[in-house]
């Protein structure tokens, strides 16, 4: 947007000299911009995906199934699941949840 603006002070309002320079520091600012905003915006994780289940709480619904964020899952545990309990996930395998009680879970 600067560039553009530079343009047209270039063009309607500077004396020759000047738009060039115009341009020129309206180019550069939109490049450092461009360059800011991109590494700005690539320095936080996606946070989409099964992985960002691990660690969260589940409640056991079933013997075999959980609910974590309001979704139920297939589990597998070392232990027994009691309906009701809740137990930490702590892996994925496929659209299985490894998960074992807090207390018990590996840090």
């Amino acid at each position: 947007m600067l560039l553009l603006g530079a343009i047209l002070l270039a063009i309607f309002v500077l004396p020759s000299p000047w738009g060039l320079v115009a341009i020129v520091a309206g180019g550069l600012t939109d490049i450092f911009e461009s360059v800011v905003l991109l590494k700005w915006s690539r320095r936080r994780r996606v946070v989409t995906g099964v992985e960002t289940l691990l660690g969260k709480t589940a409640v056991v619904s079933t013997p075999t199934q959980v609910r974590v964020a309001g979704e139920i899952w297939e589990a597998r545990s070392d232990e027994a699941l009691v309906v009701g309990e809740e137990m930490l996930v702590t892996g994925v395998d496929g659209l299985t949840l490894q998960v074992s009680r807090p207390s018990r879970a590996p840090r």
